[in-house]
């Protein structure tokens, strides 16, 4: 998975430290199914997720990822959740915690197709039979799924949203 220009050039000064970004995550549905992408890096199943570039607006992130990843056009419905996530520590050494933006999305148009390098199949998958996913992730789709209008969010430590 390429790494955005900017974070290179930040990287270039603060070295491995850890940084603090803005991620999107689109949850695209259609009837009953979600869109899911298999990282190219490590083979896992996830919704579409990217990093907001400076000055990007989440929800653009989230339908411009979606285009890129996939060739699907989606529309943003609702900001279903907002979290901070743990700390992540990348092969390299870099460090990073993401502020992930989950948007429910619909399908607008286009069929799913492999349409960039970080990955390597990309699929409409029923809400009832996912393939293996990380519970971080099922719980983003869940957000998303149930979205009420009302955007979930935590609003203590010792809350889970």
């Amino acid at each position: 998975m390429p790494t955005p220009d900017f974070i290179v050039e930040l990287r270039q000064k603060i070295g491995q430290d850890s940084l603090w970004l803005a991620g999107a995550t689109a949850v695209v549905l259609r009837d009953e199914q979600v869109l899911l992408v298999r990282r190219a890096d490590n083979g896992r199943w996830t919704p579409i997720t990217g990093i907001v570039d400076p000055g990007e607006e989440p929800a653009v992130t989230a339908i411009r990822e979606c285009q890129e990843e996939t060739g699907v056009i989606c529309a943003v419905e609702g900001l279903a959740w907002v979290k901070a996530g743990a700390e992540k520590a990348f092969p390299n050494g870099d460090r990073c915690t993401f502020l992930d933006h989950t948007f429910r999305c619909r399908w607008v148009s286009g069929e799913p197709v492999v349409n960039d390098d970080e990955s390597s199949e990309v699929g409409w998958f029923p809400l009832d039979d996912l393939p293996p996913i990380a519970e971080e992730l099922l719980l983003r789709i869940r957000m998303a799924v149930d979205f009420d209008g009302r955007t979930r969010f935590v609003a203590s430590q010792d809350s889970a949203g």
